[in-house]
């Protein structure tokens, strides 16, 4: 079942049977309809001829236009008088006959007379069976034209005047079913084209699925082995465009689900970490408050505050996760107004200084006044509580930091500290979620700071970009569209 299902016999089906139906049209046209689109034809040829001998009947060259539309189109023309009687004659054989003795000669030519040399008029020539019925037809016409069909004739005629004057009668018939003897010709050739062509299709077909199918069972191999560490691209480009750019695609992908695996070995331990510790001190403070401390108030109030304290850092951890999941959502939508980007830095410098300054920090602030922004205030401070909170944990022994605002064609936010620094080959990753520096330290935050900064800018449209050396400190730059 599966073998009948796979995209080798699949092609090679839909290949012989596109064959099969174009032969099956083929045949149907050239047999079965053949007649019908013949007479068609022929009808149409007939009275058309029959149309311009009438419009040649004034003319001198009215007998040379029979002649030559009777040879052309293998017709029997009668031109009589109302009563029947010929004045004129000609059939697809006349024209062959000249008047010199090379064609015409002796007694052979029909259109002659006895011992003489000019045409027979048709004195040697009698009407067609039904003229009387054509006859009784034109006379009934209104315009005085006349066209039916008989078992194996059509015939068509008018009313006409000839170049004396007189009023004349033109009869034209052609011989239908024809075609007949023509479609058994076509039928025997039909016959061994398309046992030759289903032949050769046959082959076709099979080659081609089985150059589809080999390069495509070698994607289905590697799409198995996507993100895998032993995944390894076996596929010969050069194929077809498209295959080579599936290639591509899987090449890209393997090497982005490596790196989602990474991520998500680092998340699993930064998390475990973050969640391991605080556990741990809450269990422990917990069971020295219920055997030990319960009883003494000062004891009992300090190992409180400690299990109050990593409660608030778990539900810290917990809320960034979910904050960075909402942010990176498809269905994520912020409503955008306009902000006064002075007033939001200034009121989260505001929130950071005092605690700082108690441990012996100093923040330095250069923020222009009245600088605005299109964006969503709640999201906009984030960032910069995110990047202020970062530099604060990073300042090292100096205890310093610098926020600056300023405008121009856009409005610049920039945050630096003086602490360690960040090595050169993290710098690229320094953004990306989970990811914490090697050289800063862990310090007990998820990685996902940083990230959150990332987003929120991408929301906003806004370009973010850090410069830092190694024991020279960090800027972080955000670069906001101005209103």
């Amino acid at each position: 079942m599966r073998k009948t299902k796979s995209f080798r016999t699949k092609l090679w089906l839909y290949f012989i049977l596109f064959t099969a139906i174009i032969f099956f049209l083929l045949w149907l046209l050239q047999t079965v309809f053949l007649q019908s689109f013949y007479n068609g034809m022929l009808e149409k040829r007939t009275f058309s001829a029959m149309e311009q001998m009438a419009a040649d009947g004034v003319n001198d060259s009215f007998t040379d236009t029979i002649d030559n539309l009777a040879y052309e189109d293998s017709l029997l023309v009668f031109v009589t008088d109302e009563n029947g009687s010929i004045l004129y004659s000609s059939d697809s054989y006349k024209s062959y006959y000249h008047q010199d003795d090379e064609h015409g000669g002796g007694e052979n030519n029909p259109y002659r007379k006895d011992g003489q040399m000019n045409w027979q008029i048709g004195a040697y020539r009698n009407l067609p069976d039904g003229y009387a019925e054509f006859l009784q037809t034109l006379q009934s016409s209104e315009d005085g034209t006349a066209s039916y069909k008989t078992d194996s004739k059509y015939i068509c005629g008018k009313r006409i005047q000839t170049a004396d004057g007189n009023d004349a009668i033109l009869y034209v018939s052609v011989t239908l079913g024809a075609a007949l003897a023509t479609a058994s010709i076509i039928r025997t050739q039909l016959l061994w084209v398309t046992i030759l062509s289903l032949l050769i299709a046959f082959a076709i077909a099979y080659y081609i699925s089985k150059k589809f199918s080999v390069p495509i069972s070698q994607l289905s191999e590697q799409a198995k082995m996507l993100g895998e560490e032993n995944y390894k691209d076996t596929f010969q480009k050069g194929f077809c465009s498209e295959l080579d750019n599936l290639d591509e695609t899987l090449h890209v992908s393997s090497i982005r689900l490596q790196e989602a695996r990474t991520y998500q070995k680092e998340l699993l331990a930064n998390v475990s970490h973050d969640l391991r510790t605080p556990l741990t001190m809450i269990k422990g403070y917990a069971e020295m408050v219920r055997d030990v401390s319960w009883n003494d108030d000062a004891k009992r109030e300090a190992d409180l505050d400690v299990i109050v304290r990593e409660a608030d850092r778990l539900t810290s951890l917990v809320n960034e996760i979910m904050e960075y999941s909402q942010l990176a959502s498809d269905d994520f939508k912020s409503v955008f107004t306009d902000v006064n980007m002075s007033r939001v830095t200034n009121r989260v410098l505001d929130r950071f200084t005092p605690l700082f300054e108690k441990e012996g920090g100093v923040i330095e602030r250069s923020i222009e006044e009245g600088l605005t922004v299109t964006g969503n205030e709640e999201l906009l401070e984030r960032i910069v509580y995110n990047l202020v909170d970062n530099a604060i944990r990073h300042t090292g022994e100096s205890k310093k930091m610098t926020v600056s605002l300023v405008g121009g064609n856009n409005v610049c936010l920039e945050v630096c500290d003086y602490g360690d620094g960040i090595a050169e080959e993290e710098l690229p990753h320094i953004w990306e979620k989970y990811y914490t520096s090697r050289q800063r330290g862990h310090k007990g935050v998820s990685g996902l700071g940083l990230a959150i900064v990332k987003q929120i800018a991408a929301i906003h449209g806004a370009e973010t970009s850090v410069e830092s050396k190694s024991g020279a400190g960090s800027t972080f730059r955000i670069l906001l569209k101005k209103k």
